[in-house]
């Protein structure tokens, strides 16, 4: 390690400790051109169990690429022709103006933006707008269990999950617990047909057909069984139940209020103004 580098760094370390504490003194490390690079710019490069020679390492790496990037910018800053950059001076300002405003509609959509959204109200919006929320595939309600070829009373289970009767579905989960590799219980949730049939990797061609003539799914391979128990299910093409979109119905209302609120607020401003005088048209 340059011995010069191992310096530096102490002379950072040391004084730039001292600066910090006293709030008097700022230590530059490099310079190029006209712009200087203190101590305290530089992030804190030592950590614990690095020693010396790595981390002067790291402040060297960190002084060089400051240098690099410096002397670039200066070198574009003399080349770049006047149009370049009063074009680059445009954008920085439309930049600074779109954050700004943006910021500012985030903190008042923060404090004035009512965000309760009733059940009544989304099941309002649905209703209204049921033909909006179709189908682009089969979901179903189902129950899905992948068990151990080897496991015991797997004729039992079988049947069990044949069942819509409470008693034989609360005994089919305390056999799942104690044998099955995976135990998903759809029955109360809609979800892609595909999300199941993935699971054992079966490509069904009609779907719709299956769904109208099937109501259990049973397959295996070398080392599982898989059973597929369906309750209940929609076809694509067809109107989604409440539940499958309720989700999207809470965004789409949110995302209207929001755009209704920042309309609102950018015309009350403008109306002030125009009360004010504050803004004329010439």
């Amino acid at each position: 390690m340059n011995r010069s580098v191992i310096i530096l760094l102490s002379i950072i370390l040391v004084n730039g400790c001292k600066s910090s504490q006293d709030g008097t003194k700022r230590i530059p490390v490099a310079e190029v051109g006209k712009v200087t690079l203190y101590s305290d710019e530089i992030p804190v490069l030592i950590q614990h169990g690095i020693n010396d020679s790595d981390s002067a390492d790291l402040y060297k790496n960190y002084i060089n690429k400051w240098a690099k990037r410096e002397l670039l910018l200066q070198k574009a800053e003399d080349n770049l022709t006047p149009a370049l950059k009063n074009e680059i001076s445009k954008q920085l300002e439309e930049t600074r103006c779109n954050l700004l405003i943006y910021q500012y509609q985030r903190q008042m959509i923060a404090e004035k933006l009512d965000t309760v959204l009733t059940d009544s109200e989304m099941e309002n919006y649905y209703a209204t707008n049921e033909k909006s929320f179709i189908l682009n595939s089969n979901i179903i309600k189902a129950l899905f269990i992948k068990l151990p070829i080897e496991t015991p009373d797997l004729n039992k289970i079988k049947t069990l999950a044949r069942s819509n009767n409470h008693n034989d579905l609360q005994q089919l989960e305390t056999l799942c617990y104690q044998f099955a590799e995976k135990f998903e219980d759809f029955n109360e949730d809609w979800v892609p047909m595909d999300r199941i049939t993935t699971e054992f990797q079966q490509n069904i061609v009609y779907e719709e057909d299956f769904l109208k003539r099937n109501t259990f799914i049973e397959t295996s391979d070398s080392t599982s069984e898989y059973l597929v128990s369906i309750r209940d299910y929609r076809l694509r093409a067809s109107v989604a139940p409440y539940e499958y979109v309720k989700d999207d119905i809470k965004r789409i209302i949110w995302n209207n209020r929001r755009f209704e609120y920042i309309q609102s607020l950018e015309n009350g401003i403008y109306n002030e103004a125009l009360k004010k005088n504050n803004f004329k048209i010439y």
